[in-house]
């Protein structure tokens, strides 16, 4: 597949009153063109900068790109100037935020807030613009678009306005969209539907779609790839498939141990990764996650793990992958866990209406 995006080596950091937060802290990934890739982590993991980093919306002077490069075809984006960067955000890179009130302008028709979007990046005529809006709302499956293109975003619920914010994300055909928690804010029945919206719409027009959450649930649904971050990392990416079959690293087996899942007796268990991520002001030499981990050997605590390949397509920053390291097995919950996807993947229950 062609190559839409790379990052490489990329650090960033935010000067506050204690210090400097090394919030990003050599990030590599790539991303072909179509492709659907998943960033997962906890809270504070840096997921959200990563994805504001792309778009150049990291706020200077605070924050600050420290090395690396983030390449969109070919062009490295953090050269580039703000102007220059405006003419690619909704053009080239589309962006929805998780708060679509935040991405909507209270006081203006959602007509006119898509069709603004066409005006900036496109010459096009008010008759047309009008054309494409109505089309996009329809698109993203908004009833009655003739009507809802003149109404206000309080008049639409809160799923209809993310519906809203992905046509005004894909108004100008970007190649690449960022979607950062879009379905956080939504219930579970509305959070299916957009899901399955983007999976629609990602079929009809092929926008690679980086899918920024912490929900693995969401996961299983959205992603060909996924990269696992922890304390401003990457440590463990691969295939959707080998992260929730063939986990390796012990931050993703708390994670996958951490969604929810019913027992013989019917009763939900849940198993919390035990302690707090660390503090990038001052982070810890080593294998950030050792202190959390129940895995942790010595030289954890001394020295900070490369990234071992596991396959083609995945890689672990993890001592546990060293051909001398021991070997151990992953909890209880994962293997059950994989037991349970691998049965349901293997023997479909068929419903009947």
């Amino acid at each position: 597949m062609e190559r839409l995006l790379e990052v490489k080596d990329l650090a960033i950091s935010f000067r506050t009153r204690a210090g400097e937060v090394q919030a990003i802290r050599g990030v590599n990934f790539h991303l072909d063109k179509g492709e659907t890739l998943a960033i997962v982590g906890e809270s504070g993991s840096g997921k959200s900068v990563t994805s504001q980093a792309i778009m150049k919306l990291v706020p200077e002077p605070q924050g600050q790109y420290k090395r690396g490069q983030i390449l969109f075809e070919g062009q490295d984006l953090i050269g580039k100037t703000q102007n220059q960067m405006q003419k690619m955000r909704g053009k080239e890179i589309g962006m929805i935020f998780q708060d679509p009130m935040t991405s909507l302008n209270p006081t203006m028709k959602v007509g006119k807030q898509i069709t603004e979007v066409l005006f900036t990046h496109e010459k096009i005529s008010a008759a047309d613009a009008r054309a494409r809006g109505l089309e996009l709302l329809k698109l993203v499956g908004i009833p009655n678009a003739d009507r809802r293109f003149n109404q206000y975003p309080h008049e639409f619920s809160g799923g209809m306005r993310q519906r809203v914010v992905i046509a005004m994300a894909l108004a100008a055909n970007p190649k690449l969209l960022i979607a950062d928690e879009p379905t956080t804010a939504l219930d579970v029945t509305i959070q299916a539907q957009i899901l399955e919206l983007m999976k629609e719409l990602q079929a009809k027009i092929g926008t690679a779609i980086i899918f920024i959450t912490h929900d693995l649930g969401v996961v299983a649904k959205m992603a060909d790839r996924v990269a696992v971050m922890y304390a401003g990392q990457i440590v463990e990416m691969g295939t959707a498939e080998e992260i929730f079959y063939d986990p390796r690293h012990p931050y993703t087996w708390g994670l996958l141990s951490s969604m929810p899942a019913l027992d013989s007796n019917g009763e939900q268990k849940l198993t919390a990764i035990p302690g707090t991520p660390p503090d990038l002001l001052h982070p810890p030499v080593g294998d950030a996650f050792a202190l959390r981990s129940n895995y942790a050997m010595k030289i954890d605590f001394e020295k900070e793990p490369p990234m071992f390949k596991v396959s083609d397509t995945h890689f672990v920053k993890s001592w546990l992958l060293h051909p001398e390291a021991p070997t151990v097995q992953p909890p209880e919950a994962v293997l059950r866990r994989q037991r349970k996807l691998s049965n349901a993947y293997e023997k479909p229950v068929l419903v009947e209406a």
